[in-house]
């Protein structure tokens, strides 16, 4: 696939528009968007996903476009996990509602950056060293049975970073917010507000999960192009979907594990493609293993897809199941 630096420009110009208007329709006006206006917001950038895949699909052919479709279901899924640290996030440092979104979006331009760093180093280090891919696929496997082991997401779970603990003690700062200001001036001095310090958060946090998406992603596509623009187009519509699923979260019970799956089947993909290709001397003698298959991107995006959708349904029903039983024995209880 031969991207030329003219798209590669208009991609990053149109994405940095889409975040420029984003600032100043939060900006005039910061609010916690309404169900309906989350929802339009939400099905707008899937549809722009859905129409991006197309064209890609007419440009450079349907293995392509398939590969930009598993590695945006893929990334959108992980991002869905990623919403409940948020939520933390947004709890312990007690964000008013009608400014989460200033907090996400410039998180999520600080994730974007970093991102694409990740992304560029990725793509430098496939290039020039294919056995990579054994310590993608190994890490991607160690990933899965930890969050497999891990289960459910718990509130205890979430830790300050280094960065957040350190800017909590070099800087000094206000106990309490001043709208959507990141500094202001108080008896002579310029402190920061906890505006700052949890947009921070957010964005570095961010970067802690792409620890695993950008491996993930790159078992799916070895296309630098696709790999950012399937995180741009699942980055976009995470602020939009925070509000949308905000209370959903908690019903998705079983969402770590559909994950760990989904992470694991990668991490054995990448392996698989490592022994192709190998050229480690201690593999087969540095040659590439014969009965190491190629898995197929529709075998992959099959398998994302399911996986994802099966593991949602069964949360939903156990969630049903269990409020019933809660109820049931409501009524029953002898205060009744």
């Amino acid at each position: 696939m031969q991207i030329h630096s003219t798209a590669w420009l208009l991609t990053i110009a149109v994405t940095l528009t889409v975040i420029a208007a984003d600032l100043v329709i939060i900006g005039r006006r910061p609010h916690e968007p309404s169900m309906r206006e989350a929802s339009s917001w939400v099905l707008l950038y899937i549809a722009l996903a859905v129409l991006f895949g197309s064209g890609v699909w007419v440009v450079s052919g349907a293995g392509y476009a398939g590969e930009f479709f598993a590695g945006w279901l893929t990334e959108y899924s992980l991002s869905v996990d990623n919403l409940f640290v948020f939520v933390v996030i947004m709890s312990r440092f007690a964000v008013p509602r009608q400014y989460q979104q200033t907090v996400l979006l410039i998180g999520i331009i600080l994730a974007l950056v970093l991102r694409g760093l990740f992304i560029a180093l990725g793509a430098a280090a496939i290039s020039a060293f294919s056995w990579v891919f054994y310590l993608f696929g190994a890490f991607l496997v160690w990933t899965a049975i930890t969050l497999a082991r891990h289960g459910e997401d718990d509130e205890r779970d979430y830790q300050e970073n280094v960065l957040v603990r350190r800017l909590r003690r070099v800087l000094p700062s206000t106990r309490e917010y001043h709208g959507v200001r990141l500094w202001v001036r108080a008896n002579g001095r310029r402190l920061v507000t906890p505006m700052l310090i949890v947009m921070v958060a957010i964005g570095t946090t961010d970067v802690l999960f792409a620890l695993d998406s950008i491996p993930a992603i790159y078992g799916l596509t070895k296309e630098p192009y696709l790999v950012f623009t399937a995180n741009a187009f699942a980055l976009m519509g995470l602020r939009q979907l925070y509000f949308l699923i905000g209370g959903l979260l908690r019903r998705l019970v079983y969402l770590s594990y559909g994950l760990a799956l989904v992470l694991g089947f990668i991490g054995v993909k990448l392996i698989l493609e490592a022994l192709h290709s190998n050229e480690l001397p201690f593999i087969n003698g540095g040659e590439p293993v014969p009965w190491a298959p190629e898995v197929p991107i529709w075998l992959s995006l099959t398998v994302i897809f399911g996986t994802v959708l099966l593991t949602a349904v069964i949360s939903l029903l156990k969630t049903r199941r269990d409020v019933r039983r809660a109820a049931n024995r409501t009524t029953r209880s002898p205060a009744q």
